[in-house]
């Protein structure tokens, strides 16, 4: 059994924070992630799908024609950067749980080796493996969430013990390759990317980003900002229907609560189709759709950004807009890209972090925003991918 990284300098620093006892402290912590992980870990995977059931046939294994190359040698390399200590604590077989083990909140004791514990060799290593997967736009976006996570610390009276821009982690599922299955993950406080690689195909679900702020107004990172242009061009999208779709696509004005359903250890949420359908859109709206659907795809590296852009155009037809809130432009709100390929949620969340600072800690605001991206029809972590591989080298024999 893999131990925790880092748990006794965890510990230790939470201590002096909390001034807890340190039985209380410890046993708090652990009984937390250890709580939410058997609670979500249940039932083995089956995927978000529809009340009908998983849709088979949607993901198969096929050549996409974009070069991993980089990726698997960027793996290797961060691997070979690592003490031996340290590689054994972040490669897990490539159909570990580990995959599902992801969670955003900020005390969830993570496994893999953190980003705070690496030296700047290895820290350079483990970034250009983010680079390697990720677009220019996507790799931003990580870094900046990561900074902004600093300045919740500096927001919580310097407290960098429990949010940090290097309290990030990474594991490494199988063995990076240029044609077995592997993948890796990051998981840390609103940034989750679990990469699937099989041969040259990507599969970059679930993926999970926020931030609380959302934009620095001081501080070190004063100017970092993330996620306005996502929540423009939602806004944007509801706004260019006619009367009658967007009466289709909102489900409540009212928004008081947190209303993503596909976060962590939700893996087998039942979500049925629900909102504007883009089959009953017209051509441009149905064209702003794509594109806002590609400003989540495009976090990705570019080629596979535009093979999971082909996929999400062939099932347009039953892509669905859903909208909770408002309409004013000027609120808060929740909308949902749903199609069989896909599911998008950005939502505007209660706070959390800066509950002392907010105007109403019990409401919604726009400084707390979460962003999930999913696979549905069971091909998040690249589950379908893997499972179709394992029957295809049964029947082969390798």
């Amino acid at each position: 059994m893999k131990i925790r990284f880092g748990l006794a300098a965890l510990f230790c620093c939470l201590l002096a924070v909390a001034q807890r006892s340190p039985g209380d402290l410890l046993a708090r912590f652990r009984d937390m992630s250890d709580r939410a992980e058997k609670t979500g870990l249940a039932e083995p995977y089956r995927g978000i799908a529809a009340s009908s059931g998983i849709e088979p046939g949607l993901f198969p294994v096929r050549a996409s024609g974009v070069p991993t190359d980089k990726v698997h040698k960027a793996a290797t390399a961060f691997l070979a950067a690592l003490t031996p200590e340290q590689r054994s604590k972040t490669v897990f077989p490539v159909d570990d749980p580990e995959w599902r083990k992801w969670m955003n909140q900020h005390f969830h004791l993570r496994q893999g080796v953190s980003f705070k514990d690496l030296d700047e060799k290895q820290r350079e290593a483990a970034f250009a493996l983010m680079r390697a997967s990720l677009s220019v736009k996507g790799m931003k976006l990580t870094r900046d969430i990561m900074r902004l996570n600093e300045t919740l610390g500096e927001l919580n009276g310097n407290d960098f013990v429990q949010y940090g821009e290097w309290l990030y982690h990474i594991t490494i599922m199988g063995e990076p390759s240029a044609r077995k299955p592997w993948g890796w993950q990051l998981d840390g406080h609103h940034a989750i990317v679990n990469y699937f690689v099989l041969g040259d195909q990507v599969v970059m679900t679930p993926l999970f980003v926020g931030s609380e702020p959302v934009i620095a107004t001081g501080g070190r990172h004063k100017g970092t900002a993330i996620l306005q242009e996502e929540q423009k061009q939602g806004h944007d999208m509801l706004m260019a229907l006619e009367a009658g779709l967007r009466d289709k696509a909102v489900l409540s004005v009212s928004k008081t609560a947190n209303n993503n359903v596909g976060e962590a250890f939700k893996d087998n949420v039942t979500l049925d189709y629900s909102g504007a359908a883009a089959k009953d859109m017209p051509q441009a709206a149905r064209e702003r759709l794509v594109k806002l659907i590609g400003l989540f795809v495009s976090n990705m590296d570019d080629g596979h950004a535009r093979v999971k852009m082909e996929e999400v155009r062939k099932h347009l037809d039953r892509t669905h807009f859903a909208w909770i809130g408002k309409t004013d432009g000027a609120g808060v709100f929740y909308y949902r890209i749903h199609s069989p390929v896909i599911l998008i949620e950005f939502d505007h969340q209660r706070p959390a972090g800066l509950r002392h600072l907010a105007k109403d800690p019990t409401a919604p605001n726009r400084e707390h925003i979460h962003v999930v991206v999913r696979a549905p029809n069971g091909n998040d972590y690249g589950k379908d991918l893997l499972r179709q591989h394992y029957t295809q080298s049964k029947h082969s024999g390798d």
